[in-house]
């Protein structure tokens, strides 16, 4: 299925059924009176998150959303059938605005939330409800209010703990591969990952949480080039992050100059991202000698003044992999810690 994380939707509730003008008209009843009922209440437009949905993808094709109409009032004081509400399910996760104002309408970040985005019109009165001493025959009756209507702008933020970041190439998907179920294309080209992939990492029996992978970084990112910063959105839930950082002998590249291509990348996206717990890991580690791969982490804290934990892993090996989730649980577990440093 093709990942979607955005949608623009139509909803529009039912309208109200129409009250009902009649009078009772039986033999031996000279002076029945009015007895038009009253009309059924339009259906309501419901979003309902579902666990098992994991994108936007069925928007793709069907944009507009409706609900039923009230069916209006009859006589013998019968009161039109309410109409049955649209019920939209949506992956948890989703932010829900309004095209139009911008606004921000509500945060569906649970499995099994119903939250009303359209109300159905209230159903309409019959002649009925406006007898009185008075009038003995009225003739008045109220119609049906028209339903909610209203364009909605929906944006996927993905559901994890951990997101993993970095540059391309950088090994990302071969951890995630490494300490999880997920599987994610891997190959040795830039921008294998896509779309965001999630993992649920088992560290033991009773004790279990979500890793979130994105397209990699690159210079320029946070003003639009490749293709990363599109997905930057799903890692504003995360409650740590992984810097991952590719090493190898045989590469020009420097790691400090990458991991700070990447923080300034994050920084000019969201300042309040870029503040987010962040741990360094430097993978890849299986190409170099030991002793060397070690020297080279202790370089790299040196030179960026690392204050947070610093690992050397390798995800194609798994070496150092279960440490680092062990890690990663016990922080995850603390009862005092927030999103925020």
């Amino acid at each position: 299925m093709k990942f979607i994380d955005e949608a623009i939707i139509e909803v529009c509730a039912g309208s109200g059924g129409d009250g009902c003008l009649s009078f009772r008209r039986e033999k031996f009843v000279p002076r029945g009176g009015p007895d038009g009922g009253d009309g059924g209440r339009g259906g309501d437009v419901v979003l309902v998150t579902d666990g098992g949905i994991n994108s936007l993808a069925q928007f793709r094709y069907k944009t507009k959303f409706s609900a039923v109409n009230g069916q209006g009032g009859a006589g013998q004081n019968r009161t039109g059938a309410s109409g049955a509400a649209c019920r939209i399910r949506v992956p948890a996760g989703t932010l829900v605005f309004d095209a139009d104002t911008k606004e921000r309408i509500t945060d569906l970040d649970r499995s099994d939330i119903m939250f009303v985005v359209a109300q159905g019109g209230r159903g309409g009165v019959g002649n009925k409800r406006f007898r009185s001493s008075t009038n003995r025959t009225p003739r008045r009756t109220v119609p049906g209010a028209p339903g909610d209507s209203r364009t909605l702008r929906l944006e996927l933020q993905v559901l994890a703990d951990v997101g993993l970041l970095g540059l391309p190439n950088a090994g990302k998907s071969t951890f995630l591969r490494a300490v999880s179920q997920a599987r994610p294309k891997v190959a040795d080209y830039p921008f294998t990952t896509l779309h965001p992939e999630l993992g649920v990492v088992d560290v033991n029996t009773d004790s279990s949480f979500v890793i979130a992978d994105v397209p990699g970084l690159i210079k320029g990112a946070a003003t639009g080039v490749g293709l990363g910063v599109r997905f930057l959105n799903h890692l504003r839930r995360t409650r740590l992050l992984l810097h991952i950082v590719e090493v190898d002998s045989d590469t020009s590249n420097d790691p400090v100059e990458d991991i700070q291509a990447v923080e300034r990348e994050l920084a000019e996206f969201d300042p309040e991202l870029a503040d987010r717990p962040r741990w360094l890991v430097l993978n890849k580690v299986d190409l170099i000698p030991d002793d060397e791969a070690e020297n080279i982490l202790q370089t790299l804290v040196e030179s960026l003044g690392w204050t947070s934990p610093s690992f050397a892993i390798s995800g194609i090996t798994g070496k150092g992999c279960r440490g680092v989730m062990l890690e990663i649980q016990r922080w995850l577990t603390q009862p005092s810690r927030s999103t925020k440093q």
